[in-house]
């Protein structure tokens, strides 16, 4: 294992990993659900709605438990379909920690986006030619940077300092599931101060990068 100020190199990388999946997740399955609860009504979508903003008030262990039961070799999941998804314990498993806990801060950003758009825009597009796809890419899409940017910014930034539901589902395994949070949680329990500090000093400045990218490319209403 390679060292960087005295701290486990290999936790840098693995993070910025994460966090690329993490978003790529978010702009893909976010959005989608996104969209879905901003304009779609159907049964259970109170339910789907809350399950979206279940890690904003769950606490992030249970959610990574919960997780853990359900994907784990003997979880619900093969046992009701007899697949068992390797993600358990692996860097998958953090992408998906990352992307649940900030789910909700890319989520709800957009759906109010989308919600607080006039219906009368899909009318004029409607009279232009515009079918639903195309309303969606060349209206509604660049209506949304910045709820769009919000949302990413700070499911980013959320995904940076995940540690519960990581430390279950991950499994916090040096070398190999161990992000900059959890190289800082386990420095601490190791009374190793001056890693602590510097892994702490590098979040926070990456934490400040994401507050300036919100101040400049975010939803300001």
């Amino acid at each position: 294992m390679q060292v960087w100020l005295g701290c486990p190199a290999d936790s840098l990388g693995l993070t910025l990993r994460v966090l690329a999946g993490a978003l790529a997740a978010q702009l893909l399955l976010g959005l989608t659900l996104a969209w879905v609860l901003a304009r779609k009504r159907f049964p259970g979508r109170a339910l789907l709605d809350a399950l979206v903003s279940l890690p904003l008030v769950f606490p992030p262990i249970v959610i990574g438990y919960l997780l853990l039961l359900a994907l784990g070799r003997q979880g619900w999941l093969a046992g009701l379909t007899g697949w068992s998804p390797e993600v358990v314990f692996q860097p998958t498993a953090l992408v998906i920690a990352a992307f649940i806990a900030g789910l909700p801060l890319m989520v709800k950003p957009v759906q109010n986006g989308l919600q607080a758009m006039s219906p009368r825009l899909k009318e004029a597009a409607a009279t232009l030619g515009h079918g639903s796809w195309s309303h969606f890419l060349r209206v509604e899409l660049p209506l949304l940077r910045p709820a769009l940017a919000t949302g990413l910014i700070l499911s980013g930034g959320r995904a940076l300092g995940e540690v519960g539901i990581s430390l279950m589902l991950g499994g916090n395994i040096a070398g190999r599931t161990e992000t900059l949070s959890l190289s800082i949680y386990n420095a601490v329990l190791d009374g190793d101060t001056g890693c602590a500090n510097a892994l702490s000093w590098l979040l926070g400045v990456m934490a400040l990068g994401c507050f300036l990218a919100l101040r400049r490319y975010g939803n300001h209403t």
